[in-house]
């Protein structure tokens, strides 16, 4: 199968990469779509000394698997927990000491045809989601932990540190929980994307302040 791998030093896309090893408990997904994320940039950088298949943002239909799976359309979380350890009995699994995480730390990620994944990191895609908004899944999965981990100040006011990705993704997940949101923007460009997501810009360098 293809597949881009980053060897430490560079990447090149490998055309006859060995098909995944499927594992008891694995499913081998058929990816149809991946996203590239800023920690994806970040390991090209040198973050996390990885070495294998980069991607961990994709949305794939099950080509082997228990029965049930198969042919069904999917997304999956990306820490991949051992099962065996205190943490894991006591249902903090994916906070896992002994995780590998996929394509950042010891398993191989999305970016090629096939990639392996735990059945229970699988999620069912339903129908009415295109591809195209599946793929972004695991990262609003993050915004939706951020808005988890601060409802202590739901409905206040909140300033969202950048308009990347995952920071529009926080700035939505917070705006629909009712807080009164201000996204920090540092170009033009960001100023447009913020306003034609219905949220309010807050340029580098204001001086508004009273935040949440």
């Amino acid at each position: 199968m293809q597949a881009f791998v980053w060897d430490g030093t560079s990447g090149r896309v490998i055309r006859d990469h060995p098909e995944p090893v499927v594992r008891e408990g694995m499913a081998l997904v058929q990816v149809r779509l991946a996203g590239i994320c800023s920690t994806d940039l970040q390991i090209l950088a040198g973050y996390m000394g990885f070495r294998g298949i980069l991607g961990h943002e994709f949305v794939g239909e099950v080509l082997e698997g228990p029965p049930e799976w198969i042919g069904q359309r999917v997304v999956g979380e990306i820490n991949f927990a051992c099962l065996r350890c205190d943490t894991c009995a006591a249902g903090r699994q994916r906070h896992c000491p002994q995780r590998t995480v996929l394509g950042i730390l010891g398993a191989d990620g999305a970016f090629a045809e096939r990639v392996a994944v735990p059945v229970e990191n699988l999620h069912a895609v339903p129908p009415a989601v295109a591809d195209e908004q599946a793929v972004f899944v695991e990262p609003l999965a993050a915004a939706f932990e951020a808005e988890m981990q601060s409802r202590a100040f739901a409905g206040g006011r909140t300033v969202v540190l950048g308009a990347g990705k995952l920071g529009l993704l926080c700035a939505q997940v917070l705006a629909q929980r009712g807080d009164a949101v201000r996204v920090l923007c540092r170009s033009e460009r960001s100023i447009r994307v913020v306003r034609e997501l219905g949220l309010e810009p807050l340029p580098v360098g204001g001086t508004e302040s009273g935040f949440d």
